[in-house]
């Protein structure tokens, strides 16, 4: 991919930053293993040989008739009838290093839940028997995918707004920066757990709800930065020469506001997982049984004689936000026109 000599710079300025570089390898390692969550941690086993044919549980649901069964229903291969019925057909299990899902119960435990870490349990299970590294991989995928939708979504409408409110000033930008001082007065955490309460909250309601109140941390950048590219000159003479007001904002003046829009956007990221988190801790973010951080938060609070759901909790989350930290910090100084 050709570069530009200023982003060239740029870019090797943020390589040259070896906190927010290796911040940033070690946030993409953790996102991609959580993206394959469900093969690395499922209650189904990913290959089973079955008189010399080979099936992927983990991907197609098979009925037990087809190894040896007598019901057409979903195999379950935790059961001591089947595993029978697959070893007398010469067959055998492979299963994830994770044997459990999110949602699984561990039938098995040698004490009561919340049991401690084991061979079996690596991090041990929470209180209703479910396996805490799964439900750890879940809820980090889940906590960065809505963080990233809600960003995307935030920076769109944020861009949009400042950019209207820059370029043509006057009333617009008046009204717009009245609505913004009043909207951002508001108390948003109140405010989200009360709409929240009115329904069974699910990803998209939640994303649509919080949604309306994120995307105010990027109008003022964005204004900031069009107000002052409606005055230069190569946009002025843009405008002489015939050049649109949407060509001029695209083409001139949004490729620069855009340089401080990225740096804003990974504390906007880390914001949005925070907030989400809260949500989760106090019951009002997503359904119940969803593998939240928050909710293992929440598990720790309420089972202090557990001190893993606490421990693991607290380094998830603090890895992450501070990843996110790192992250944005080298971005902002790779982009720092002062540099």
């Amino acid at each position: 991919m050709n570069m530009s000599p200023l982003n060239r710079r740029r870019w090797l300025r943020f390589k040259g930053n070896r906190r927010g570089w290796h911040a940033l390898i070690l946030l993409a390692l953790l996102v991609f293993i959580s993206l394959n969550a469900d093969w690395l941690a499922s209650d189904k086993p990913l290959l089973v040989s079955y008189q010399g044919q080979w099936y992927f549980p983990a991907f197609e649901d098979y009925p037990e008739t087809v190894f040896g069964g007598e019901l057409p229903l979903p195999a379950n291969f935790r059961e001591h009838y089947l595993l029978e019925r697959i070893k007398a057909g010469n067959g055998q299990l492979y299963w994830p290093p994770i044997p459990f899902d999110y949602q699984s119960i561990n039938y098995q435990l040698p004490q009561p839940a919340p049991s401690p870490p084991s061979a079996r349990n690596w991090l041990g299970t929470d209180d209703q028997g479910r396996d805490v590294l799964a439900r750890v991989l879940y809820g980090f995928r889940l906590s960065v995918l809505f963080a990233l939708c809600l960003t995307f979504c935030s920076a769109l409408i944020g861009i949009a707004a400042g950019a209207l409110q820059g370029f043509y000033g006057g009333w617009i930008d008046l009204f717009g920066q009245r609505f913004v001082e009043i909207w951002s007065g508001l108390p948003v955490l109140f405010l989200l757990i009360i709409l929240a309460s009115f329904v069974q909250p699910s990803f998209g309601w939640l994303l649509g709800i919080m949604l309306l109140f994120f995307w105010m941390h990027v109008v003022d950048i964005v204004r900031i930065e069009f107000l002052r590219g409606r005055n230069l000159e190569y946009v002025r003479a843009a405008q002489a020469l015939g050049m649109g007001n949407l060509g001029v904002m695209l083409r001139h003046i949004l490729p620069n506001a855009m340089v401080s829009t990225l740096t804003c956007l990974p504390f906007l990221l880390t914001g949005a997982i925070g907030t989400l988190t809260a949500l989760d801790f106090l019951g009002f973010g997503l359904p119940a049984g969803s593998p939240s951080l928050g909710e293992l938060v929440a598990q720790g609070k309420a089972n202090l004689h557990a001190p893993w759901l606490g421990v693991t909790a607290f380094i998830t989350l603090s890895l992450l936000l501070t990843l996110l930290i790192f992250v944005g910090e080298a971005v902002r100084d790779a982009l720092d026109p002062r540099n």
